[in-house]
């Protein structure tokens, strides 16, 4: 069989390419298997493209059309395959896990200690679709932020790399987890840094977490700027949200309102003075010696049966003195007490009135009445009690209104949060938003700058080489601001902080505008950039790999004849992306081959298979 110029294609294209090769094949076409193939898998088209022998007919009967015909395709294909993504804005992400959706158990195997969260960082970063990355990892919530250039596959990868690194199936995790997205994904980081998220409304702890978070993500090179930007944001939502609304106000926790309402109570002056005791270490009576220390007690004593538990307390806590007694000494703890603390697990009452009744008054500091907070159930201390003069006892119950009292507090000032991060929110959206213009006035000021430099130096030659230093600097100061001044205006409309009434849409519409009148846009995008870079890291090991693999030594030559052009800007487009060359595939044209030589070569078939890569999916 004769080896023609004949093109004999068959495209079975993913998106992008679909539409641009299906005008391409409606050529006509030889399609016959062959014994030989070379099949490479390339990272990028999804495309199948079988080049056959064909005859020397086939050749003669192409039109005219056929060859435009492969011109629009091959003009179509490199638009939509280099365009993929540039177009597109990356997207801010959150996959997380928090107490309100997981159990403990799960919560447990996500954990990422912060020593290991630049290595997280890392390994997220090396995703295909991931560009920057943040772990928020805390007891009650494991959280990671990422930005992502497509975000279904964003989400993907992220949720296997999560499985991976906990043991947990996909399928669990996809039970549990919540997805969040730009606006609502920076909307849920400002809440949870203001304490609206937590357990206890408003709290504190989860600020300082936030704040280690971009403490460990300096210098770490996937938190970048967009990621620090939204953490830095939300530590300035958490302060602001503190210092306006006072949400942190008020207790809501039993032990804490234990606390409250004893130094409500008590008379301001003896709050630093009024001797405290508390009888019980355990889990309870740990968190009140907490909260009396960080009211602003420095000496206090701890009743329990062993020592033990109080020791391990002291070691905690070391702002404070704590004293351990036995429980055989309690009553002579309590004769020397200002306050008392009860919470045991004894079934029967610890304090009855003849205990009480027997004890010396309180101090003159407090007004000589003793108080007993009692946060047992069942109550360590009896309600006969109460009937002496010199005691006072609060239980359970009274606290519950404390806190009832104080929820319902902070849950207004939660609205009144809420109305100040819709506006942070607005101003961080504005911020990134701003973003996209960035490179457009970066080129805007070196187009201006290489104008202003070249005039100048035109203006200098001509004035001639004895001109005074004074005089130069003078001129250049001229053009300098003469560039600036004709600057100010275009810069001004490029900017969308949120500080005028300017949109994002005006802001881009003028950013297009610049961009077709000083043709700015013939450098290659950042987008694109980064996707490059990216494909080209990930991409080159797994394709020399299987480069290694092929049956290269029984195919040489490929005759495609008119559709070479379009065959050979597939392989280039492939080394162009992804650094992936075919060194063994030789180019010829019949006519300058013998015979008798393409007659040896006429078994050569090209049916060359690339794998569609995820960075140019996007379901």
């Amino acid at each position: 069989m004769a080896v023609s110029t004949s093109f004999a294609a068959t495209f079975a294209l993913e998106s992008p390419v679909r539409l641009a090769a299906a005008e391409a094949a409606r050529r006509p076409m030889v399609c016959a298997p062959n014994r030989s193939s070379l099949r490479l898998r390339r990272g990028g088209l999804a495309s199948m493209l079988r080049c056959e022998v064909g005859s020397g007919e086939a050749a003669r009967g192409m039109s005219q059309n056929g060859r435009v015909s492969s011109l629009s395709a091959l003009e179509q294909l490199k638009t939509s395959a280099a365009d993929r993504y540039t177009k597109e804005k990356s997207s801010i992400l959150v996959i997380g896990l928090s107490i309100h959706t997981t159990p403990v158990e799960m919560r447990e195997k996500l954990a990422i200690p912060e020593a290991e969260w630049p290595r997280a960082i890392e390994e997220l970063c090396n995703l295909n679709h991931i560009e920057e990355a943040a772990v928020l990892s805390t007891c009650n919530r494991m959280e990671i932020y990422v930005v992502a250039l497509s975000q279904h596959r964003g989400v993907k990868e992220v949720t296997d790399w999560m499985s991976k690194t906990s043991g947990i199936p996909v399928a669990e995790l996809c039970e549990h987890r919540f997805l969040l997205y730009n606006k609502d994904a920076t909307q849920h980081l400002f809440e949870v840094s203001a304490g609206l998220d937590s357990l206890v409304l408003g709290e504190g702890q989860i600020l300082a977490q936030v704040k280690q978070v971009v403490r460990i993500g300096q210098g770490v090179v996937g938190f970048g700027r967009n990621i620090s930007g939204l953490f830095q944001h939300a530590i300035t939502v958490g302060k602001r949200v503190r210092s306006e609304t006072n949400i942190a106000a008020g207790a809501v926790s039993v032990s804490s309102a234990a606390v409250e309402l004893a130094l409500m109570k008590l008379p301001e002056s003896s709050h630093g003075s009024a001797r405290m005791l508390v009888i019980g270490a355990g889990k309870m009576g740990k968190l009140v010696i907490k909260h009396l220390i960080s009211q602003g007690c420095t000496k206090l004593v701890a009743v329990n049966r062993s020592e033990e538990k109080v020791a391990a307390i002291r070691e905690e806590m070391k702002d404070a003195e704590i004293i351990y007694k036995p429980l055989t000494e309690m009553f002579a703890s309590a004769a020397e007490a200002d306050v008392v603390f009860t919470s045991t697990a004894s079934d029967s009452p610890l304090f009855l009135k003849e205990h009480v009744q027997i004890l010396p008054p309180a101090s003159p500091e407090v007004g000589g009445l003793r108080l007993f907070v009692d946060i047992s159930v069942p109550r360590n201390v009896g309600s006969c009690v109460d009937e002496l003069e010199t005691s006072k006892v609060y239980n359970v119950d009274d606290l519950k209104e404390v806190v009832a009292a104080n929820k319902e507090e902070r849950l207004r000032k939660a609205m009144d949060a809420q109305v100040i991060i819709e506006e942070e929110t607005k101003q961080f959206e504005a911020w990134r938003d701003s973003l996209e213009t960035v490179p457009t006035i970066k080129k805007l000021r070196a187009y201006a700058e290489r104008i202003r430099v070249a005039e100048l130096e035109k203006c200098l030659s001509k004035l001639g080489d004895d001109i005074p230093k004074k005089s130069k600097k003078a001129v250049d100061d001229l053009s300098r601001g003469i560039v600036n001044k004709l600057l100010h205006g275009p810069m001004q409309h490029l900017r969308c902080d949120g500080s005028d009434s300017r949109t994002l849409t005006e802001t881009l519409e003028n950013m297009h505008a610049l961009n077709r009148m000083f043709s700015l846009e013939t450098e290659i995008s950042v987008l694109e950039q980064k996707i490059r870079a990216k494909s080209h890291a990930l991409q080159m090991e797994h394709g020399r790999h299987l480069l290694e693999h092929l049956p290269v030594s029984r195919v040489r030559y490929i005759d495609v004849g008119e559709g070479t052009e379009v065959l050979r800007w597939l392989i280039q487009m492939q080394d162009a992306l992804f650094g992936i060359a075919a060194p063994s595939i030789s180019w010829f044209s019949p006519a300058r081959v013998p015979r008798e030589e393409a007659n040896k070569r006429n078994l050569v078939t090209a049916d060359i298979r690339t794998q569609h890569s995820q960075i140019h999916e996007d379901h």
